[in-house]
C-alpha cells in the first residue's frame, strides 16, 4: 500500500466532499462513516474534524463514540481489569449499537439514534436522550475494533499505527495483543476504504480515496 504526505485540512475536506456526493449503499435515507482506529490514534477528533467540514457542506451529522456504549463491568471484567481477549471481543456492546445506531438508520427507520448508553466511569445507564437525526444526514462513528462486525458503513477510515508507535503511544499496555488479534484477524487497513497512517500526528499520510 502506498501512501502520501496529507494534511489534516486537506484530508479532512476530501473525505467530507467524498461522502456529501455518495449515495447510501443500503437504501436509507442516511449515510454512515466509520472511524477506525486504537484510542492512542484518537479517532474522536478525526471524527469531529469530518463532522465539522460536513456541517459547512449544510449536512446534518451526528457523531457517535463507541466509549459510550460499552457493557456493564460484571461482564467486561468477568475474567479481570486486563484480558486482552476480554477488551477486544467483550467491552463494546455491538448488539447495542445494531440496536440504537444502526437499526434506526435502516432504509424505512425513524431516525431516532441513541447517542450513548453506559457510563463507564460511573457504571450505569447515561439516560441520554434520543437524537433525531434528518434524512439526509450523517452518522459518524468512531472508536476501534469497528471494522469486522458488518456495520453498514458508506465509508470506513482506518487510523493505522504501526506496532511501534502503537506501543509507545498506548496508555494500557495490556490491550496491545487486542490489536495485534485485530490485525490478524481482521486486516483493517486491508478492508477499510481509506487508510491513513498516524505515527506522527502532525504530518500523516494516506492512500487516497477509493476509485
Amino acid at each position: 500500500m502506498r501512501f502520501e504526505a496529507i494534511t489534516w485540512e486537506r484530508l479532512t475536506k476530501a473525505v467530507a466532499g467524498r461522502v456529501d456526493a455518495a449515495e447510501p449503499g443500503d437504501g436509507s435515507a442516511w449515510l454512515k462513516v466509520g472511524i477506525d482506529g486504537a484510542p492512542a490514534a484518537q479517532t474522536g477528533e478525526t471524527a469531529e474534524r469530518i463532522a465539522h467540514a460536513l456541517r459547512l457542506r449544510g449536512r446534518s451529522v451526528l457523531v457517535v463514540g463507541t466509549g459510550g456504549f460499552l457493557r456493564h463491568a460484571s461482564l467486561r471484567f468477568e475474567y479481570g481489569k486486563q484480558d486482552p481477549d476480554a477488551y477486544y471481543s467483550g467491552w463494546y456492546d455491538t448488539g447495542a449499537l445494531w440496536r440504537e445506531v444502526f437499526r434506526p438508520l435502516e432504509a424505512g427507520g425513524t431516525g431516532r439514534v441513541l447517542p450513548d448508553l453506559w457510563d463507564p466511569v460511573k457504571d450505569r445507564a447515561t439516560r441520554s436522550p434520543y437524537t433525531e437525526l434528518p434524512a439526509g444526514g450523517v452518522l459518524v462513528l468512531h472508536g476501534p475494533f469497528l471494522q469486522g462486525h458488518w456495520f453498514p458503513f458508506d465509508l470506513t477510515v482506518h487510523l493505522r499505527l504501526s506496532r511501534g508507535a502503537l506501543a509507545r503511544r498506548t496508555e494500557d499496555a495490556w490491550t496491545l495483543p487486542a490489536f495485534q488479534r485485530y490485525e490478524d484477524e481482521v486486516g483493517p487497513a486491508d478492508a477499510a476504504d481509506v487508510v491513513v497512517r498516524t505515527d506522527d500526528p502532525r504530518h500523516p499520510a494516506w492512500n487516497g480515496l477509493p476509485s
